[in-house]
């Protein structure tokens, strides 16, 4: 399974339930990487998607404890053993972790590749991922040059899990 976040360079990834900022290169990176593909979020992250509509051309599975969340063309998992289970007829490599916080922590053990926005500012948030670079668990295989919007600078890194020995 894949990730794709977007973090500050303190590892925030959101503040009241808001994304720290939208970059286009990274909605163009998100198009590019799960079109045709599943995605896989919390209520609250699909709910601030445009319309509260799901992505286009994915299955988009929505993971909620409420019940009686049933949006149109989204599969709606209760549970992440229910989301696991709905998620077993696609390729691993074609599933996509997309947030929030919640999500992220409970796939993040399922996890083998993370693409990952890092933003060079330290945002305040009360969402936080966990820092790859202090982890024994994950190495950076790639990063992008330094890319700028407007007075923002970031990259694009990948993350691998590292292989037991």
């Amino acid at each position: 399974m894949n990730m794709l976040v977007t973090v500050g360079k303190n590892w925030t990834i959101g503040n009241g339930g808001q994304r720290l900022v939208s970059i286009p290169e990274e909605q163009k990176l998100l198009r590019e990487e799960t079109l045709g593909k599943a995605v896989v979020m919390g209520r609250k992250a699909f709910e601030q998607l445009p319309g509260k509509q799901p992505l286009y051309g994915r299955d988009t599975f929505v993971l909620t404890r409420d019940p009686g969340f049933r949006p149109k063309g989204v599969t709606v998992c209760n549970s992440i053993e229910e989301t696991l289970e709905k998620l077993k007829s696609y390729p691993t490599e074609d599933i996509y972790i997309l947030g929030g916080e919640s999500v992220f922590r409970q796939f993040l053990p399922f996890c083998h590749i993370i693409h990952v926005t890092f933003i060079d500012y330290a945002y305040q948030g009360d969402a936080v991922f966990e820092n790859l670079d202090q982890s024994e668990q994950w190495q950076m295989v790639l990063e992008s040059e330094e890319q700028t919007y407007f007075n923002l600078c970031y990259s694009f890194r990948m993350y691998q899990r590292k292989i037991s020995e």
